[in-house]
């Protein structure tokens, strides 16, 4: 059973940790993955004490592999910072790892030695373009190397349509999209459109077909913004606006807070 099984009118908020760039990666720098745990820890703290669901922690490498592996020292770094955000904060807080770019199975296996909840994926089904070129799903490695492991209580956010995923190609009905991501073993999809309507609309088309298919947003949703973009969905990714509109900076515990606030609001109706 994942975080993402019957969740009623519960919505679920996971703040996003941007990480500074880790070993194994062009720009990381000496001392780098210091300043990246204290940030880490820092945020996860804002977010915890602001009253958020849980965290992704993300990395922010700026130059990244369109593959699904990711270098060792890499993984390494992401697995201590994961585990310290772990023992930092309460079992109840959820705490999610993404290696970008499409990193699943590396994801995957942080998420299962650190005891974490969940990951997200960028692309599990479909193909997708990308600065770093082209990103191809491969879901039978994942859905192998998920069970060779052990990770099957380790929930997985698939991306259908949003920052990252971009279909290539036909085009495909969003509803059926989010079909194909359960089908081959997402616990929840993403979408995000910049356009408020279309957002939502993307939303209602999901939930028309599939209504038990639990949706996340993937951002754009701000205090102004919160009740209409998530009045159908099921929880957010957060991340500027929690970071007070400085993507990348530290997290405003009062800023979680007062959003936090609306969506509890949410939920008792």
């Amino acid at each position: 059973m994942s975080i993402f099984t019957n969740l009623g009118k519960k919505k679920l908020i996971f703040g996003l940790i941007h990480l500074k760039p880790l070993p194994g990666t062009p720009l990381y720098q000496e001392g780098g993955l210091e300043l990246a745990l204290e940030k880490a820890l820092k945020d996860a703290a804002a977010l915890y004490k602001g009253g958020a669901d849980g965290c992704l922690v993300q990395t922010v490498d700026r130059i990244y592999p369109a593959g699904d592996d990711a270098d060792y020292a890499r993984v390494s770094a992401m697995a201590v910072i994961t585990h310290e955000v772990k023992k930092a904060t309460a079992p109840s807080f959820h705490i999610g790892a993404q290696i970008m770019w499409n990193c699943i199975t590396p994801s995957l296996a942080v998420a299962k030695v650190c005891g974490a909840a969940f990951t997200r994926a960028t692309a599990l089904t479909g193909t997708t373009t990308s600065t770093y070129g082209i990103v191809n799903a491969n879901p039978l490695k994942v859905a192998n190397y998920r069970k060779l492991i052990g990770a099957e209580n380790v929930a997985i956010i698939a991306e259908i349509e949003g920052y990252h995923f971009h279909s290539f190609g036909a085009e495909v009905p969003i509803a059926q999209k989010a079909r194909m991501a359960m089908n081959v073993g997402a616990d929840a999809v993403e979408i995000m459109h910049g356009d408020e309507d279309i957002n939502n609309k993307l939303v209602h088309d999901i939930k028309v077909v599939s209504p038990n298919t639990p949706v996340i947003l993937g951002g754009k949703t701000d205090l102004e913004n919160v009740r209409r973009r998530l009045k159908e969905a099921n929880g957010a990714l957060v991340g500027a606006c929690f970071e007070n509109k400085n993507w990348g900076g530290d997290i405003d515990e009062n800023i979680v807070r007062e959003y936090m606030k609306i969506v509890r609001s949410m939920e008792s109706k």
